[in-house]
């Protein structure tokens, strides 16, 4: 913004640090998103309960698929070359 004083003329500037995305990462289960996720070259699940264990189907690539008991919070389950994908299947253990 320029603002014309007489035969001055001043400029104004906003100064304001830019947003800059938080680089850490938690393994917190209220950040983490509910259900089956990855990171980098881990795939986890995160039971958002803070009582019950469920039993989850967890779907591999390379070997047949298995059901697993997991509480509360996040479980790993393997690296992502070997897990495809992890689901509730409706019961609890």
């Amino acid at each position: 913004m320029a603002i014309a004083t007489g035969s001055l003329l001043v400029a104004t500037v906003a100064s304001a640090a830019p947003a800059v995305p938080s680089q850490e990462r938690s393994n917190d289960p209220a950040r983490t998103p509910c259900g089956y996720f990855e990171t980098e070259h881990d795939a986890k699940y995160n039971h958002c309960s803070d009582t019950t264990r469920v039993v989850i189907n967890v779907d591999t690539i390379w070997a047949p698929d298995y059901t697993k008991c997991v509480g509360p919070g996040v479980t790993y389950l393997g690296s992502t070359d070997d897990i495809r994908f992890a689901s509730y299947v409706g019961r609890t253990c």
